[in-house]
């Protein structure tokens, strides 16, 4: 018999954390379904106008002079260089409004302003943006799921789809909550989380499956957290470096990647958590067994019907 030695009991926490997936769950549902997501101009629709400064200025001097010409939703940016302004505003077409801003913003500094651009986003191309959007959200979900079906078995596709689902709902939950723009930027970091979650939940069901062939005699319990364990550290390290890198973006990164940060930050939290309890809780609860890795040995009258 393998000697397992004292580690980290994972699923005897299995119920308080599976009680906390659907507090949290329910609340990101409820909050979906009452405030909605706060969608940025690429959803929405609207005008986005770019000017450049003859020198770096302060985004929040831009940002103070058109509050005070009743522009409140507009969202202020770098593009590039510090004297490159990017202005994005939740107004109807106007061919003049790129010459309004640019007046506007003129007569505030002592320098000279140049307008690079003035464009506008119809809302028939963010309907349809939003609609592609959810659509590969529910592509990428299936073919996780057609994936494991064939490399793992049938049990661990719905277990790690289920826990994909959870993660993507709790960071779609969290920017309704908070009512954080949500963007083309935000909806491809939700796609990353996919890939970020999916990569350590496989990790994971590899080493569940290796000890399932190697622990005969041990029940599934101790199996998932044995492998947990054996995992535990790798967790730790991808997950620390990631979010190093992702507050560094978060903070010092500019608006324009503000969001993509934010989401990736919950999510690699979320998914973390989910490939820990969220996947494994849920291979528990469909009862899986040695025998769905392993075919049972055939029956001494099966192997006596087949002798001549």
């Amino acid at each position: 018999m393998i000697h397992i030695q004292r580690q980290i009991n994972f699923m005897g926490l299995r119920k308080g954390a599976a009680a906390l997936s659907i507090i949290l769950l329910l609340a990101s549902i409820l909050s979906l379904a009452i405030n909605g997501l706060k969608f940025g101009l690429d959803f929405t629709g609207g005008s986005l106008v770019e000017v450049t400064y003859e020198r770096p200025i302060e985004l929040e001097a831009v940002r103070a002079t058109l509050r005070g010409a009743g522009y409140q939703d507009a969202v202020v940016q770098t593009f590039g260089a510090a004297n490159d302004i990017l202005i994005r505003l939740g107004e109807a077409h106007d061919p003049q409004l790129g010459q309004t801003i640019l007046q506007l913003l003129q007569s505030a500094e002592e320098q000279t302003v140049t307008l690079r651009r003035n464009e506008f986003v119809g809302s028939q191309v963010g309907e349809e943006l939003r609609e592609q959007g959810g659509l590969g959200l529910l592509v990428a979900l299936m073919m996780v799921m057609v994936y494991l079906a064939f490399r793992f078995q049938f049990k661990f596709s719905v277990g790690a789809v289920l826990a994909l689902a959870h993660d993507v709902i709790l960071v779609l939950g969290f920017f309704s909550f908070l009512q954080i723009d949500f963007d083309l930027t935000v909806l491809a970091a939700a796609l990353a989380v996919i890939g970020y979650s999916l990569n350590d939940t496989i990790v994971v069901y590899d080493r569940i499956r290796e000890n399932f062939r190697i622990m005969r005699v041990s029940e599934p319990i101790e199996v998932l957290n044995q492998s947990l364990n054996e995992t535990l550290s790798r967790t730790i390290v991808t997950s620390l470096t990631t979010l190093l890198v992702l507050v560094v973006l978060a903070f010092f990164g500019g608006e324009m990647i503000y969001g993509f940060a934010i989401a990736l930050l919950v999510g690699v939290v979320v998914g973390t958590y989910s490939s820990i309890y969220v996947a494994g809780n849920i291979l528990l609860m469909l009862n899986v067994s040695r025998e769905d890795l392993i075919p049972p040995p055939p029956k001494e009258e099966d192997e006596a019907e087949q002798l001549p």
